[in-house]
């Protein structure tokens, strides 16, 4: 083995100096093995140039050489001691260790190419612990500075930020696939599917006909749910977390593993309202009260039975709550994934989308930049923990100055970087709304034609598909009732029941 190079960190006299001094690790041997290795073969670099990079190197030269290599190698040129030679021939770095000679050397003493990925593993790995110390060390000095501007929960998000960045930063896990295994695991999700009630891929809504047209909330998708204010986002996404969580079931498996066959855990960040007034909603949906007289304490002794009831219910259902205000997405990947280590997680809802932060430290220059680095964060989220993120976001106010005010894609705010990042895109449109504010005056001769549309309309909402990626676009239909905050299947005034599971619900009926 080639005699190795010091480098500037580990000399002698510092530890002799001083017991207490800690060199940084390093490899100078895996450095050497793995250079020599791409000197005598260069398919060795191939097994390494994904993820490795010249910075990653602890001695500064090994990493010079290793970028010479890897420039010659991607312009189809032969990198060897004597190509290398005119390089390095007046390098002064390299005259201490015999100059353009040490190249030799190092390919001399090079056993083989077989090892090379895990030399390249080893020394990655020393470099994120270099980087850690070095971040660690940041973060003490930031705690004792007395900043006014960043405070302990400001420094705490941008720790995290700069771990996840050095978590993300050169992986060399996942790269291709054969499609032999890939084929595996989407018959595995279609036999689900097929094995599951309602023959869904994705996890259900508790609406039969959006579940027909999305076939479900698949996992590491990002959807995005869009309405004016007052359109019932928040309604409808607690509609659907509820019923996530009511319906959360597992089995054991026969390697004696738990696996979710129905519902989900559901982890729900509610920027805009307290958690307490969205327990209030569900709990007026469950109980089939209204909840606006649960707020006021408004209720006869049969209501509240129906209260006590659901509230025992929904005690032990996997729905978790973070109302924490002006959360970054950072923060939010952080607490999404505490939560699946600890309980599990089928399904993250974010409310809404234009409240979230930017990362501590982050100052984007405008505000599509802003959203558009929040959407990348919930999208790759939704990857990384597989499983759908529903995030509900404003409508620019473009709506308003249109007759037709049902949304578009353009409409949605920032909606270049959300269109985009998002692999569903849902509009939620009540006319009745809009109508109620143009009731002309009783004598006028258009308020009987008001009347009627008003009828029409009445309690009902419209929910449009305007993008998908892997499936159809399209318009449902669902019932609204606003005094309980819930959504219900739309059954036409025609429809005739084709079976004893096929009937219109009972509005005053609770969902148990």
């Amino acid at each position: 083995m080639v005699t190795p190079n010091p480098g500037p960190t580990a000399t002698p006299f510092a530890e002799s100096e001083d017991q207490s001094y800690r060199t940084p690790p390093h490899n100078f041997d895996a450095e050497q093995a793995l250079l020599g290795a791409i000197l005598v073969n260069n398919l060795a670099h191939n097994r390494v140039s994904e993820f490795l990079q010249p910075e990653h190197f602890a001695d500064a030269v090994h990493g010079r050489i290793f970028d010479a290599c890897t420039k010659l190698i991607e312009r189809g040129q032969v990198a060897n001691p004597v190509t290398l030679k005119g390089v390095f021939d007046q390098d002064a770095e390299l005259e201490d260790i015999g100059g353009a000679q040490y190249l030799a050397r190092l390919a001399a003493s090079s056993v083989t190419i077989i090892n090379a990925a895990d030399y390249g593993r080893a020394i990655f790995d020393l470099f994120l612990r270099r980087q850690l110390i070095s971040l660690g060390e940041g973060v003490v000095n930031d705690a004792y500075s007395h900043d006014l501007e960043a405070d302990a929960p400001a420094q705490i998000e941008e720790a995290e930020q700069k771990l996840f960045d050095l978590a993300t930063t050169g992986q060399y896990e996942g790269g291709f696939l054969p499609f032999s295994k890939t084929l595996t695991s989407a018959i595995d999700m279609a036999e689900a599917a097929y094995k599951r009630e309602g023959r869904l891929a994705g996890l259900a809504t508790g609406f039969a006909d959006i579940d027909k047209l999305l076939g479900g909330l698949h996992p590491s998708d990002l959807v995005v749910l869009a309405g004016r204010p007052s359109m019932g986002k928040t309604a409808l996404a607690t509609n659907i977390a509820y019923h996530a969580a009511k319906t959360y079931k597992t089995e054991v498996d026969e390697d004696g593993n738990k696996k979710v066959v129905d519902g989900g855990v559901v982890g729900f960040f509610s920027l805009e309202m307290s958690a307490e007034q969205l327990a209030t909603r569900i709990l007026a949906e469950a109980a089939g009260v209204p909840s606006d007289k649960i707020r006021k304490g408004e209720l006869s002794n049969a209501a509240f039975q129906k209260v006590v009831a659901a509230s025992r219910k929904l005690d032990a259902m996997p729905l978790f709550i973070d109302d924490t205000p002006a959360l970054s997405v950072v923060a939010l990947r952080t607490r999404a994934r505490r939560l699946k280590r600890t309980q599990g997680l089928s399904l993250i809802v974010v409310d809404y989308l234009q409240l979230l932060h930017p990362a501590a430290g982050h100052v984007p220059d405008n505000r599509v930049q802003e959203i558009s680095a929040m959407t990348r964060g919930l999208k790759a989220l939704a990857k990384e923990l597989n499983v759908p993120v529903l995030a509900l976001s404003q409508l620019s106010r473009a709506v308003e100055q249109r007759d037709n005010k049902r949304p578009q894609l353009a409409d949605l705010r920032e909606s270049g970087a959300i269109e985009q990042d998002a692999d569903v895109v849902m509009f939620i449109y009540r006319e009745e709304y809009y109508l109620a504010r143009q009731e002309p005056d009783p004598s006028n001769e258009k308020y009987g034609e008001w009347i009627d549309r008003m009828g029409r309309v009445h309690n009902l909402a419209e929910v449009n598909v305007a993008k998908q990626r892997h499936g159809p676009i399209g318009t449902v239909k669902l019932y609204f009732q606003a005094e309980y905050t819930r959504f219900q299947d739309h059954i036409p005034d025609d429809h005739v029941p084709a079976s004893p599971d096929d009937h219109t619900p009972d509005p005053d009926a609770p969902p148990f």
